[in-house]
């Protein structure tokens, strides 16, 4: 049996980090709220079983990142270190549809994020396309 994960065709993806405009006009608390609610559409998701029994927790765990990602303090690293997204996530069979799934669910939160979150619209796409695109180094599974 072959143990080995797949990997994803031409290595880490290369594509534009999200703008730092994004944490300036949200804020830390409103990026823990929009992650709070993504944990709420993974938990009504077929990838619940990946995620650990307190959904809060790991909403939290992952604000921290976002709230780096996009343009705030180095939450995640201070508390947790090297993301090292892809070792974190090997753990877990991630294939193309849970990769869809993951997707549609934060798609889900983003409809909104203008009105509830103050996301900024305008980097709305562009933080779209980092999500759909940097997702595919996560897949581990055929």
């Amino acid at each position: 049996m072959n143990k080995t994960p797949y990997v994803p065709p031409g290595g880490p993806p290369r594509v534009a980090p999200p703008s730092p405009e994004i944490y300036a006009a949200m804020g830390e608390a409103n990026i823990f709220q929009m992650l709070a609610d993504f944990y709420e559409e993974l938990a009504q998701s077929s990838l619940r079983p990946m995620f650990p029994a307190d959904m809060a927790a790991a909403s939290r765990k992952s604000a921290a990142f976002f709230v780096g990602l996009l343009g705030g303090p180095p939450l995640y690293q201070q508390q947790y270190g090297s993301p090292m997204l892809r070792a974190r996530h090997l753990p877990f069979p991630i294939d193309e549809t849970a990769r869809q799934t993951w997707l549609a669910c934060f798609e889900r939160v983003l409809e909104q994020a203008p009105a509830r979150y103050n996301f900024p619209e305008q980097h709305l796409e562009g933080f779209y396309i980092f999500l759909r695109d940097f997702s595919v180094w996560m897949v581990n599974t055929a």
